[in-house]
């Protein structure tokens, strides 16, 4: 298997099953974000699903290759951008309805992502693809913007909901560049893969052992906790191996912004589980999310 992934590298197609894994990566993330947003504390589910990835990716690791020397420091920036990310998220998640929250951390990611890119690998975008860039951003934050004017619910608390939305976009952006270099520097992607999951997911499961958050526990129905756990850990390697996967294959900026498009999905997450209103305007934005997302990709 990584030997015919290694192969495509820079084949057509080999770009062609980036911009799957890609989108691929764009439904499940959402899935991912509403099964954290969704009826447990997003702390709480944050853990049951690092807890899951723990024992999940454990045996995995006896299947792949041992990681060389020069890995374990970049597995270490893993794992501290990783668990501030998370924490980022779960503080936005804890102060602000997922439809608003949501596409602000996604639309300010894969600006950054595009230029993060360029700094780290030398991609550029045509002035094409910058159009299509523009098209999506000015699509998400639209969704934003539209979902902040007409949101009834937390409203108290959207100022600070919104400013940690912003960080925790930036700290997207930052993984994505971090990781395609992780997985670039692995001779065996997989190993690297196995590997960030375990290693990433340690830190939420440790904060519920050795801090107070172990009270949020307290009169908690454990079962249907783990369960969501269990799904959200499988989902989790769906999305988050299947963009670093695209990143390794192509370019790290086409599937930065083709992952957004979980934007959209999370919209129809949001309605359909999360019971959140969908209308015909925030119809027309998502579409411009999919136009944006579809001149970046025909651009290239």
């Amino acid at each position: 298997m990584s030997e015919w992934l290694i192969s495509l590298e820079g084949t057509g197609s080999g770009q062609r099953l980036a911009m799957i894994l890609a989108l691929l990566a764009a439904f499940l993330h959402a899935v991912f974000g509403s099964l954290q947003k969704a009826r447990h504390d997003p702390w709480l589910s944050r853990g049951a699903i690092d807890a899951c990835l723990v024992g999940v990716s454990f045996p995995l690791l006896f299947l792949v290759p041992w990681p060389e020397p020069h890995m374990w420091p970049i597995f270490v920036g893993v794992v501290i951008i990783h668990f501030l990310y998370k924490v980022l998220q779960a503080m936005a998640y804890s102060r602000g309805a997922f439809t608003v929250v949501y596409p602000v951390v996604r639309g300010t990611g894969p600006l950054f992502a595009v230029i993060g890119a360029w700094f780290l690998f030398g991609e550029v975008f045509t002035s094409v693809q910058w159009l299509g860039l523009g098209v999506l951003l000015s699509g998400i934050f639209g969704l934003a913007v539209y979902n902040l004017m007409f949101l009834v619910t937390d409203r108290e608390t959207l100022v600070p909901a919104l400013g940690l939305a912003l960080g925790t976009g930036l700290f997207v952006a930052l993984y994505t560049t971090y990781d395609a270099f992780g997985i670039r520097s692995a001779v065996d992607p997989f190993t690297f893969l196995v590997w960030f999951f375990f290693l990433s997911a340690f830190d939420f499961p440790m904060l519920f052992a050795f801090t107070p958050l172990r009270r949020r526990l307290s009169g908690i129905a454990l079962r249907p906790l783990a369960l969501r756990g269990l799904a959200g850990a499988f989902v989790a390697f769906g999305s988050f191996g299947s963009v670093m996967l695209a990143t390794r294959l192509d370019k790290v900026g086409e599937a930065a912004v083709l992952r957004e498009t979980s934007t959209v999905f999370a919209a129809l997450t949001g309605w359909l589980v999360l019971r959140e209103t969908v209308g015909p305007r925030r119809i027309a934005l998502m579409t411009l999310i999919a136009a944006g997302a579809v001149i970046v990709e025909m651009g290239g």
